[in-house]
């Protein structure tokens, strides 16, 4: 995997890490393939719960790498799109953890994650439009479902920094953290949704992120399908097991 980007397991968790803080880790090919490669390991290993994404260096990310657009570098990979992530999200949860920036397609990358945790420095911003571009990686299709109508309109239309607390309020940023606190708070929410049963996690993100496309009358049905295998899993029979005789439950993810 390229320098770009590193990767760390731990109890459960794997965090990924654009390391361009001399770009201020903005994202060039190599910086999306190294994302990309690394969801495609994480996503399939059984001792990797849940995920968390990250920049090094006190930034998230600034975006895409501007240098690299105008020579042609291409900044999607492995099937996922831009950032190796945005449009082909893993399907285990993901956390953005923020220091500093996260602008254009930084906050896109940040869009495309399941949990938000911000310093109370950091600032996200969708400035596209002052650079005579569009947010094409899913800003305009998600930032709108993620806070209300006019507030996602008025940083698409703008260009405007927005700071973490405004995006608290909003609902968007689950956890606002001192300064330099971002990974280790991540960690931390990270912890209590590994303590989970997989399937259940992975089965009940699916069904968040899919059912807002779904007809009313086949949102039961299309549950059912999904939820199913949960329902029969040795997971759910470990988890009655272990609240009836009192104990903490030990996941199989089968």
């Amino acid at each position: 995997m390229a320098d770009e980007v590193l990767v760390e397991v731990g109890d459960g968790i794997g965090v990924i890490t654009i390391n361009r803080p001399e770009a201020r880790n903005a994202v060039n090919g190599a910086v999306s393939a190294g994302i990309a490669a690394a969801l495609d390991d994480l996503d399939a290993r059984k001792d990797v719960r849940v995920l968390i994404l990250t920049g090094a260096g006190g930034t998230f990310c600034a975006g895409m790498d501007l240098k690299g657009f105008l020579t042609g570098d291409n900044p999607t990979a492995g099937g996922r799109g831009f950032g190796g992530i945005t449009e082909r999200p893993p399907g285990k949860p993901v956390i953005a953890a923020v220091e500093g920036y996260a602008l254009a397609g930084g906050f896109e990358l940040v869009l495309a994650c399941d949990l938000v945790v911000a310093s109370e420095g950091a600032q996200f911003g969708l400035p596209e439009v002052t650079r005579g571009l569009a947010a094409g990686a899913g800003g305009l299709l998600r930032l709108q479902h993620r806070i209300p109508y006019h507030a996602a309109m008025r940083m698409v239309l703008t260009g405007e920094r927005v700071p973490a607390s405004e995006l608290h309020q909003a609902g968007l940023v689950s956890r606002v953290v001192p300064a330099g606190q971002a990974l280790a708070a991540a960690r931390e929410l990270a912890g209590r949704v590994a303590a989970n049963a997989p399937l259940a996690v992975v089965a009940s993100k699916q069904i968040i992120a899919e059912s807002g496309d779904w007809p009313a009358s086949a949102g039961f049905a299309r549950q059912g399908e999904i939820i199913g295998r949960v329902f029969t899993s040795a997971d759910a029979m470990e988890g009655a097991a272990a609240f009836a005789e009192k104990r903490p439950p030990v996941w199989r993810g089968e």
